[in-house]
């Protein structure tokens, strides 16, 4: 079993019930993965695929049945849903395949994220990776921690002291000049192409020092790493060093944000400079 630090909270009596919910989107997406799931493209020319509805059904299906108070957003929900959400104060926050062109790359690099929200900030993550049979789960200022499918639970940790050369996590889908030009303003470094939230759990469980995101980004992409990451340590700031926050704005984009655990260096300060240079 796990041990949270300080005193238990609500958040942790949910971990159980998740991590059976993730598993059983995570082992409908894996179905699709073996057979080879049919894909189609949605209006903003992104793609979409049968596990991406199997996995929202489930997981819309389970969250509505442990919380029937709280609302759920999923990037599959239908736009009225999306619409109302400016009055939640605490809801679910999901994205039920995270990393689809990871999925149709079938280079196992997709994730299933769970993500509660409580006053605009994660107070809970749980991150899955079906293919490689790994979840991640935290609850900031409580710990993070790491389950490998038929192993056991360990607690995780973000690494405050980076060491040069910087292990910098980027996408593996979206590239481009602005992360090249946050790269040149950190100095030697050495690259490390990730996909999905899969990034937040490599800078949680101490893998890499820091994940710069100078591209677009929805909030159910990040809410829950950011909770597993916060939970472990690290920080997730957006260029003017604030704390990424949700529901706050009309447009479900974030901006610009970079994550990392070494608080001895301005890491802000590289992400604004590039993305001035933009």
């Amino acid at each position: 079993m796990y041990r949270f630090a300080g005193n238990p909270t609500a958040e942790i009596a949910l971990i159980p019930p998740l991590l059976t919910l993730i598993d059983a989107a995570g082992a409908a997406i894996l179905e699709e993965y073996a057979s080879g799931s049919a894909v189609e493209l949605k209006a903003d020319r992104s793609p979409l695929t049968q596990a991406d509805r199997r996995a929202h059904q489930i997981l819309e299906a389970g969250l509505r049945a442990l919380s029937p108070a709280w609302p759920v957003l999923s990037e599959e929900s239908p736009p009225a849903a999306i619409a109302a959400r400016r009055s939640w104060t605490r809801y679910w926050l999901v994205d039920p395949l995270d990393g689809t062109r990871e999925f149709l790359a079938r280079n196992g690099e997709f994730t299933v994220n769970i993500a509660l929200i409580d006053q605009h900030a994660p107070v809970l993550g749980v991150v899955a990776v079906p293919a490689a049979g790994i979840t991640y789960w935290g609850v900031p200022g409580h710990g993070a921690f790491k389950l490998q499918r038929g192993g056991s639970t360990e607690p995780i940790s973000a690494r405050p002291n980076a060491e040069m050369p910087l292990r910098v996590c980027g996408s593996r889908s979206h590239r481009g000049d602005s992360l090249r030009g946050f790269l040149q303003q950190v100095g030697p470094h050495e690259l490390i192409p990730v996909g999905s939230a899969l990034k937040f759990g490599w800078i949680a469980e101490g893998r890499a020092d820091v994940y710069p995101r100078l591209g677009p980004t929805s909030e159910w992409d990040t809410a829950a790493g950011q909770a597993v990451a916060e939970a472990a340590g690290a920080a997730v700031i957006t260029a003017d060093g604030e704390p990424l926050r949700y529901n706050l704005r009309d447009t479900l984009l974030n901006p610009h944000f970079i994550v990392y655990a070494d608080r001895s260096r301005d890491w802000s300060a590289a992400l604004r400079a590039t993305a001035s240079d933009q």
